[in-house]
């Protein structure tokens, strides 16, 4: 009696077996939900007799510790500006883990480990940390890089002189090989390896202790140098010649080591660090509105340096394992010359 007025769509129940068959199907995969939709599945099928006879297969859909997995969640960070598009590192995308520094191969072990199972349950982010962890470690070269740069000047190195040392470019990987990084007479080392008075078990540098540059000298700290609010803003250490690294001197120990770059070739970096958008381990929950869940401190975005022998080559997509920091991605969005 309508003719062509109303324009209807068979239901989900029906057209769902029917494509199946029709485009021969074998197994369907679906998530737990459907399972109570099964025996109308199969009936269709049944029913219609078609050629192709598919078989519908439930299992239990990934669920991960503060991470939305819904689509339409997911679609509602992008449409309110929450997350910076459908590849911000923080989003469980493939496009998102990709500009986070994800491997395939790491994914998909993570995928082996997990398994499929009929049973729900929630995997712990940091497992997927893990076999990111497990799969750079020996692919990814280091570098040293400061986040938050305190400079140290050395007052009896030679000013003008620049010389360079070779480091290893990974620990666990010989077959990595050297680079050569420029040490001079003014270097920036992270604020978190100086303390004006030390707590207890504090090994980093303090006045009047000694630790370790890696790959270069001992280091003394003899001066600390305040602005007008009693910041520090500079150090003045003095260097011991005879404990150059590799040099074979054992003539004393220090308990501490930091890592630093050299302040007169180190470029400037963005560090963009990221943190679980989502504060609730189970964001999926009943009853809890995941916006209200919203890590406010998810991004914390620092400028600093990275060593310059690392800077000229890096490119985008290029992984490295910053030295007592952790692995990082050069970002494909943000990277510019």
């Amino acid at each position: 009696n309508t003719g062509d007025e109303w324009c209807i769509y068979p239901m989900y129940d029906f057209a769902h077996p029917l494509e199946d068959a029709i485009e021969g199907i074998t197994h369907s995969i679906c998530t737990l939900e459907f399972e109570d939709h099964r025996p109308l599945y199969d009936w269709f099928v049944r029913e219609c007799e078609m050629e192709s006879t598919p078989r519908q297969i439930e299992f239990a859909r990934l669920n991960i510790t503060n991470t939305v997995m819904s689509k339409r969640k997911l679609k509602q960070l992008v449409d309110e500006k929450i997350v910076d598009g459908w590849d911000d590192p923080r989003m469980p995308t493939v496009s998102g883990l990709r500009r986070k520094g994800y491997t395939p191969e790491a994914i998909k072990n993570f995928c082996s480990a997990i398994g499929v199972s009929k049973a729900n349950s929630v995997v712990d982010s940091q497992m997927l940390e893990y076999f990111i962890r497990e799969d750079l470690q020996l692919k990814a070269n280091a570098a040293m890089a400061i986040m938050r740069p305190l400079k140290v000047v050395i007052t009896n190195y030679q000013e003008g002189q620049t010389e360079m040392l070779p480091i290893p470019n990974n620990a666990k990987n010989e077959e990595a090989g050297t680079r050569e990084v420029p040490f001079s007479r003014e270097i920036y080392i992270e604020q978190d390896d100086f303390m004006e008075v030390p707590v207890k078990k504090y090994f980093r540098l303090f006045p009047g202790n000694e630790v370790r540059l890696i790959g270069a000298y001992f280091i003394k700290c003899n001066d600390v140098i305040k602005d007008e609010n009693g910041n520090v803003i500079e150090l003045h250490c003095t260097y011991d010649p005879e404990t150059k690294s590799g040099s074979g001197f054992t003539g004393r120990k220090v308990k501490g080591t930091i890592h630093w770059v050299d302040a007169n070739s180190a470029k400037p970096a963005e560090f963009r660090l990221y943190e679980p958008l989502i504060l609730d381990d189970a964001p999926e929950n009943e009853g809890k509105h995941f916006l209200e869940q919203i890590n406010p401190n998810s991004l914390e975005v620092l400028e600093g340096f990275i060593e310059a022998t690392t800077a000229t080559i890096a490119k985008a997509q290029d992984k490295f394992q910053l030295v007592r920091n952790g692995f990082f991605n050069v970002d494909p969005k943000y990277t510019t010359d």
